[in-house]
């Protein structure tokens, strides 16, 4: 999936436009899976399905594939937390002790 959004169909027949968070592939579950978030909703709240080589979205249904999509989740989020951390705007009230004077 290379696309940055998908459309999802609810239990009502209606389709959401959902914005995706990044994609991984597993070989122990020989599977492909997609994390993804409504932009509409401000909870946060992170959805995740399998999917196939067609696009088909499917549930997780096994525990131990749960495990396996959660461990992959948080280190996504510790990593995205490091990358804002150390994201940071220079100017001239900048506290990070780099020299700015050739900026």
């Amino acid at each position: 999936m290379e696309e940055k959004t998908i459309v999802v169909i609810d239990n009502e027949g209606n389709e959401q436009t959902m914005d995706i968070l990044f994609t991984f592939e597993d070989d122990t579950f020989n599977k492909n899976y997609v994390l993804y978030i409504d932009p509409k909703d401000e909870t946060g709240e992170v959805f995740v399905s399998s999917y196939t080589a067609e696009g088909t979205l499917e549930a997780i249904t096994d525990e131990k594939e749960w495990a396996m999509v959660e461990e992959v989740f948080n280190a996504f989020v510790i990593q995205n937390d490091t990358d804002e951390e150390t994201e940071h705007v220079h100017g001239e009230n900048c506290s990070c002790g780099h020299d700015h004077s050739h900026e």
